[in-house]
């Protein structure tokens, strides 16, 4: 069975109403034998939009000032309050950015807490790539110079 994103929406807001876990719902959602791939790329499909959905709302929270002083300070407490799955609370605590994509995290809400932390988009690059900072930066220069 393929999950769309809009299918994926709608019943994890309908599991909400009911107060049916959020783990419980990404497993009923994620639950697939067939699913496409592309190696060394993480996709974000309506699976990925299921599985992080607590993680992309806890960032997307982030757009308030007010939400992002709670975050520093009380991590694990934000955390929790938003329901992240174990997965992502070690890839938060860690401030590895790829594991938080692996454990459903979109990009572009993750920019949000990777702020939080200090990181810049070129941190971000390098995390992606598997290189250091300035080796990121010395290649950015290299495609700039094309």
């Amino acid at each position: 069975m393929h999950v769309n994103a809009r299918a994926a929406a709608t019943t994890i807001m309908a599991a909400k109403r009911k107060d049916r876990p959020m783990t419980a719902i990404v497993e009923t959602l994620t639950a697939r034998p067939h699913r496409r791939t592309i190696p060394g790329t993480s996709l974000f499909d309506g699976d990925a939009a299921a599985r992080g959905y607590a993680l992309n709302a806890m960032c997307y929270s982030f757009n308030d000032e007010a939400n992002r002083e709670a975050f520093r300070a009380d991590e694990e407490g934000y955390c929790q309050r938003f329901g992240l799955t174990s997965q992502q609370r070690a890839a938060v605590a860690s401030r590895n950015v790829l594991a938080m994509i692996d454990a459903g995290g979109n990009i572009y809400y993750l920019a949000k807490l990777a702020g939080i932390f200090g990181l810049s988009v070129q941190d971000l690059g390098a995390q992606q790539t598997g290189v250091t900072v300035e080796e990121f930066r010395h290649k950015l220069q290299a495609e700039g110079e094309l």
